[in-house]
């Protein structure tokens, strides 16, 4: 196996390279964040979580706007802690995940500039949810063992 040695400059370029090749760029971040989170708030169960959070939407959308251009292409906008702000989310449960991803997925299905950009997002999608998921409720083997 051979190994290649870059800069994190090089690799940053490549990755937007890359998302661009797919017609993923700030534009889209930015109408994908805008288009995600309407549905969001519009859900019958995510909605009434998100809006007791969150109570200046106007203020937080540059913030999500940030964290998924800093995942989607590797710009280092966003610098939160993404896990403490969860964490202190009220009647969340597990299964909102699978909400929270179905309407990702569906919004990316809706407006996704190539075929490639839907894989591309789900997969950085899915390892966030899987890592608050984790730090919200744990691995269900440590606490069945626990707890038995």
């Amino acid at each position: 196996m051979t190994y290649r040695v870059r800069s994190a400059e090089e690799r940053r370029t490549e990755i937007q390279a890359n998302a661009a090749a797919m017609g993923i760029d700030e534009a889209f971040i930015s109408t994908l964040v805008d288009s995600f989170y309407t549905r969001i708030r519009r859900d019958e169960r995510l909605g009434p979580i998100f809006d007791d959070a969150i109570h200046d939407w106007d203020a937080h959308m540059p913030v999500m706007k940030a964290f998924w251009s800093s995942v989607a292409l590797s710009t280092g906008q966003y610098s939160g802690k993404p896990v403490p702000t969860h964490m202190k989310l009220e009647g969340i449960e597990k299964a909102d995940f699978q909400i929270w991803l179905g309407l990702f997925y569906k919004t990316l299905e809706d407006i996704a500039p190539s075929e490639d950009a839907i894989p591309y997002f789900m997969q950085r999608a899915e390892r966030i949810a899987a890592s608050l998921q984790l730090a919200m409720f744990g691995l269900p083997s440590l606490n069945e063992s626990i707890h038995t």
